[in-house]
């Protein structure tokens, strides 16, 4: 690595399933890049931890998934609208020019980005023995640096600095592109949601037409009726009690 010749091996991918019907592509890495690729975040965690913003929870040092849950359960409590933020594709998509933009503004070690961009520009390898080159865009999850913190990085400039900037007062609480955001009332909920599709659209992603939905949280016995009223959030369900549980916990 410190002579420049380290060249990045083609990841392999594989499907995991969801248990919804649906599957997850995950990266397998070579061991050796599984070194370099540690070398490199060592490096500059310290660095990226210390502009990352306290909403944000995924696969960041000292924070966890149930924090975050955690948070969200308080924040239930306090507001009783939700946007549900799901993005389409996110890892699939992550624009590699925007990314590498975002990390000029931190690292100005010529050897880091080199060896960032081989990581992103590396064939990924199918279960059929074919291979697929990136075409400027996605991020292979499972890498110990190109997944969890680019991919932090990325969402950083992204969402949650615009919402510092753009929305101070509205609380959220994020793990990687799990997002949760609470709202005083619904047409407030209304506003933020579109303007978050104008903002992820300038980012080159997409908002999930489906998936993204204004939840009603029950408070004050106010009336349910044609309003979603339960949202997921790493494996937990936010809903009235009245209603039966589906899974496995609940915020509520």
């Amino acid at each position: 690595m410190s002579s420049g010749s380290y060249l990045a091996s083609a990841v392999k991918r594989v499907s995991i399933d969801k248990g919804n019907g649906e599957s997850r592509p995950l990266g397998i890495l070579t061991v050796s890049d599984c070194i370099a690729q540690q070398v490199v975040k060592t490096y500059l965690e310290p660095r990226l931890e210390a502009v990352f913003s306290s909403s944000s929870y995924g696969y960041r040092p000292k924070k966890s998934s149930h924090q975050a849950i955690s948070q969200v359960r308080n924040y239930v409590r306090k507001y009783p609208w939700v946007i549900d933020l799901d993005i389409k594709g996110f890892f699939e998509n992550v624009a590699h020019e925007l990314l590498m933009k975002a990390l000029d503004k931190h690292v100005s070690e010529k050897w880091v980005k080199m060896y960032i961009k081989r990581w992103l520009e590396a064939p990924v390898q199918l279960v059929n023995g074919d291979y697929l080159f990136p075409d400027g865009k996605g991020i292979p999850q499972g890498g110990v640096i190109i997944s969890p913190l680019l991919s932090n990085l990325f969402l950083h400039y992204s969402i949650d600095k615009w919402m510092e900037i753009n929305y101070p007062s509205v609380d959220m609480v994020s793990y990687a592109d799990d997002i949760v955001i609470h709202c005083q009332t619904h047409q407030e909920a209304k506003c933020l949601l579109n303007s978050l599709k104008e903002r992820l659209t300038t980012c080159r992603l997409e908002v999930h037409p489906s998936k993204t939905k204004i939840v009603y949280c029950e408070k004050d016995g106010r009336s349910l009726e044609h309003k979603p009223v339960q949202f997921d959030f790493l494996g937990f369900s936010s809903q009235p009690l009245r209603f039966h549980l589906k899974k496995a916990g609940s915020f509520l």
